[in-house]
């Protein structure tokens, strides 16, 4: 599980900078989808604001140490939605999931083990991609209904409702 905070956006020329695990060539990759997915849809997002004046900073922190921080897209986009907007996100909630750049969502690989990591890392909300609906029956019952479940199958629609 990652966990990810944003500095806010400041004052800037549109960038984004990343910190935390940045010597992961695949999760900055995915921080890139995230981010470029953002800026394609930013008319859907916030049609009044213009870009080029704020400047994006994610902090990453790979909470397990598992070194497993390639399904982070989902969790950028979310991130500079809730920066540009100044809404923040719902404490203790995990985002789930991946999209990518053409903004398809990928299920969650490993929904019982994902499930657990978030369980244990103090996360009472989850946003889960509708195409893992199938997967459900993987997490004990016991786990999953320690959860306020909310799915999606839209990453923009999921990330303007986040607050």
């Amino acid at each position: 599980m990652v966990e990810i905070s944003s500095a806010g956006s400041t004052a800037g020329n549109g960038k984004l900078s990343i910190s935390g695990f940045t010597s992961d060539p695949i999760a900055k990759e995915q921080v890139r989808v995230g981010f470029q997915y953002f800026k394609g849809n930013l008319n859907r997002i916030a049609s009044s604001s213009i870009f080029s004046d704020h400047e994006f900073h994610l902090h990453f922190v790979d909470l397990q140490n598992s070194r497993n921080s390639h399904s982070v897209s989902l969790s950028s986009l979310v991130s500079c939605c809730s920066i540009l907007l100044n809404k923040p996100v719902q404490e203790q909630m995990d985002v789930l999931g991946s999209m990518t750049l053409g903004g398809v969502v990928d299920p969650v690989q490993d929904l019982a083990s994902s499930i657990q990591i978030a369980l244990e890392a103090g996360a009472t909300k989850v946003l889960l991609p509708t195409d893992s609906t199938t997967d459900i029956p993987t997490v004990s019952a016991e786990t999953f209904t320690k959860f306020q479940v909310s799915f999606y199958s839209d990453a923009v629609d999921k990330a303007l409702s986040v607050q």
